[in-house]
């Protein structure tokens, strides 16, 4: 087997208190196993309304030698050794979620709005917003507003918008309540493919979707219909061995699948479980030819996971 790089990932600790560790910035070296924390994320500034208890480090994406990490409400920009060089909030972001740069382009879900920001991270300017509702007559509207203005989307939680991809074809969006990517190009706004609800990290992958399919506890790859290729099931632990395992799991389950990338040119998936567990699964199917456990806490789950760009 190849050699297989090191990525990053973000937790989020779900029902925590205050005072109490949120998650942290993990860089794990998926050959070797082993794993090293960057940040321990417990600001005392965290919203405590946030949706399902999760107040952790959430999307990641790099800008040049800039690392970009999105808390609920704020993105935090730090260099290479882990030092915070500056952050950037908006009125219109709230439970952000997955994040994605293009170019100079930062792409940021907010849920708490359903909606997807844009901004350009050489001047931390918001210059797009679109947020995607169903109205009441059963159709779905995305409408584009002005981050930086008033007279935006007013707060609200519709789709739970958690993913944004960027690639040729457009801005892919997709959310635990959407059956499908929505697609935004030059040519105006229409619905890619067929989801079962309760997904994250959707996104097109070779003609096909992958995707986090959180509600069955497993990756999938399904052609654009809906049929299945092939899925990956998420490692469940006896729950005698998981700490605060006496939770119910509408607060902290495990096997909540989330966070998603490929890698060794698409020759393994590398996703992300609670209790926060990175597993690698051969891209052809089978058992995760690598697994790094993280923490055995039942409410910490990993968010974000991003190659590691640097060496």
């Amino acid at each position: 087997m190849s050699r297989l790089p090191s990525v990053i990932a973000t937790s989020v600790v779900r029902s925590a208190h205050q005072g109490e560790s949120h998650g942290g910035i993990f860089i794990v070296d998926l050959d070797a196993g082993t794993f090293i924390q960057k940040t321990d994320w417990n600001n005392c500034d965290i919203d405590w309304g946030g949706r399902g208890g999760d107040r952790g480090l959430r999307g990641i994406a790099f800008h040049g030698d800039e690392i970009i990490i999105a808390a609920s409400d704020e993105i935090i920009v730090y260099d290479r050794e882990f030092n915070q060089l500056r952050s950037l909030r908006n009125r219109y972001l709230k439970y952000c979620h997955e994040i994605f740069i293009s170019g100079d382009m930062l792409y940021l879900t907010s849920t708490g709005y359903d909606s997807v920001l844009v901004a350009n991270i050489t001047n931390d300017r918001f210059v797009a917003g679109y947020c995607a509702r169903v109205n009441t007559s059963g159709n779905l509207s995305v409408d584009g507003f002005n981050p930086e203005a008033d007279g935006g989307p007013p707060p609200g939680d519709m789709l739970h918008l958690n993913n944004v991809h960027i690639d040729e074809e457009g801005m892919h969006i997709s959310g635990h309540q959407l059956p499908f990517i929505i697609i935004i190009d030059a040519s105006g706004i229409w619905k890619y493919g067929k989801l079962p609800l309760g997904t994250h990290n959707a996104r097109p992958w070779n003609g096909d979707l992958l995707f986090n399919n959180t509600a069955a506890n497993c990756i999938s790859l399904t052609r654009r219909d809906g049929t299945p290729v092939r899925s990956w099931a998420v490692t469940l632990y006896d729950e005698t061995t998981l700490r605060n395992s006496n939770l119910a799991n509408d607060h902290a389950r495990q096997g909540f699948c989330r966070g998603l990338c490929v890698i060794n040119n698409g020759k393994f998936i590398v996703g992300g479980s609670s209790p926060s567990t990175i597993s690698v699964y051969p891209v052809q199917g089978g058992e995760p030819v690598r697994q790094v456990n993280i923490s055995m806490d039942k409410r910490n789950a990993i968010h974000g996971l991003e190659v590691w760009p640097f060496t």
